[in-house]
């Protein structure tokens, strides 16, 4: 039998014992970290050290406020920005999903998992996910298109006890409370989609329509240049084109009806828009508009202010004189908003009541001061909200639309 040439000899084995445990754990470590980028997304499990209900049971019914679920998307550099979104939008009843795309990097991505791990809050009540790998995303192609439909599929496969689907890029920001946001909604039918749409299209539009381009995203790990054909198409006769604003709220039946339904129509729309520019703001809308079942559950109101055409060196000073008009437009939401924009703080401290940018909003769910610890998930209460102005304010208004004869008569 060969020696071996690091033989353990009776008064060097409990050195060896030590060497050989310290090597395993250095190997541990290594295959550890190698493997964790390759999640397709990370869950927020429970954690283990830490007093939390065991199990979140959410009323629902008529009385009670709604479940929204949140995909909330970013690119390159902005997880500080997701992360103050995502806590001044949180409520325990609501589910949230957030991605990184293409151009961001692993770290950045586990970077981002880890901080929302790394939140108790998030941790006892086990509603908020990141999408661990990311994939290509060309904000003009079908890969944009692609990428709201892939995260309504995994918000079902998560957990399907929701009402609306509701997208936010980093960019955007809450005019109010998810109280007043929840409350709002507690009064309104669930089969209501919100959009901003119309089927009146001017010719720059038109053309683009028209025209056929290929997303090279799709087939790449890289966000690509969109590929524009000489040739186009003439218009289709077999539905009409709508189209309109690519934020919008919309109900669980009907992103399950896009992502695995029993009509051939959402495919098909599908693969006409695959070779559309600008695809989000034309493909919702038409689907809605041309399906036999949700064409009469349209609001054209997306409650979404739309700050356009600022000067990004004087965006600060826009912002804040835009102010006023935001909180008069009674919407829920606007954009878009840089990371430092005071605007942000100004809403933080009169509008959410935040003790600064990384607490939590404090509400009927949690009253602590701090808002970011475990006394909010071990005392809170989520079946209740207490709206505020704003809350009251969003409800008449979209209380008067819906029952309007405007609405009734503004549908597909």
């Amino acid at each position: 039998m060969r020696p071996s040439k690091f033989p353990c000899r009776v008064f060097d084995y409990p050195l060896c014992l030590i060497l050989t445990f310290a090597l395993c754990l250095v190997l541990f470590g290594i295959v550890s970290r190698l493997y964790i980028p390759n999640f397709s997304y990370v869950k927020v499990t429970k954690l283990q050290h830490y007093n939390h209900p065991k199990h979140v049971v959410i009323s629902k019914g008529k009385g009670y406020p709604p479940v929204l679920a949140y995909w909330i998307f970013g690119t390159k550099g902005e997880n500080k920005k997701m992360l103050r979104l995502l806590k001044a939008i949180y409520h325990p009843r609501n589910q949230y999903l957030l991605q990184l795309d293409d151009a961001s990097s692993e770290s950045e991505r586990l970077d981002l998992a880890l901080s929302v791990h790394s939140f108790k809050v998030f941790e006892a009540f086990g509603n908020v996910n990141v999408i661990g790998k990311s994939y290509a995303i060309n904000r003009m192609g079908s890969s944009s298109l692609s990428a709201p439909l892939h995260a309504a599929a995994l918000l079902l496969k998560l957990n399907q006890d929701w009402d609306w689907f509701i997208t936010l890029s980093a960019s955007d920001y809450p005019l109010m409370t998810q109280d007043d946001i929840l409350h709002a909604f507690t009064f309104l039918p669930t089969y209501l989609n919100f959009v901003h749409y119309t089927n009146k299209t001017v010719q720059k539009v038109q053309r683009n329509i028209d025209q056929i381009v290929v997303d090279q995203s799709l087939h790449e790990e890289k966000s690509s240049p969109l590929f524009f054909a000489v040739e186009y198409r003439d218009n289709p006769d077999a539905f009409k084109i709508f189209g309109g604003s690519p934020w919008m709220i919309l109900t669980r039946a009907f992103m399950e009806y896009c992502v695995s339904g029993w009509d051939n129509l959402p495919r098909k729309l599908l693969m006409f828009f695959s070779n559309v520019a600008y695809p989000l703001e034309f493909y919702f809308h038409t689907v809605l508009c041309n399906s036999q079942e949700f064409h009469n559950t349209t609001v054209d109101n997306n409650i979404m202010y739309n700050l356009w055409d600022i000067d990004p060196s004087e965006s600060q000073l826009l912002d804040l004189s835009h102010y006023d008009t935001m909180q008069e437009s009674g919407a829920a939401f606007a954009h878009p908003f840089g990371e430092n924009d005071l605007v942000l703080d100004k809403i933080d401290d009169l509008i959410l009541n935040r003790t600064s940018s990384n607490g939590l909003v404090q509400g009927e769910w949690c009253s602590n001061t701090k808002a970011e610890d475990e006394l909010c998930s071990m005392s809170s209460n989520i079946d209740y909200v207490k709206p505020g102005l704003h809350g009251i304010k969003l409800k008449t208004m979209l209380y008067e639309i819906v029952n309007s004869r405007v609405y009734r008569t503004s549908q597909c």
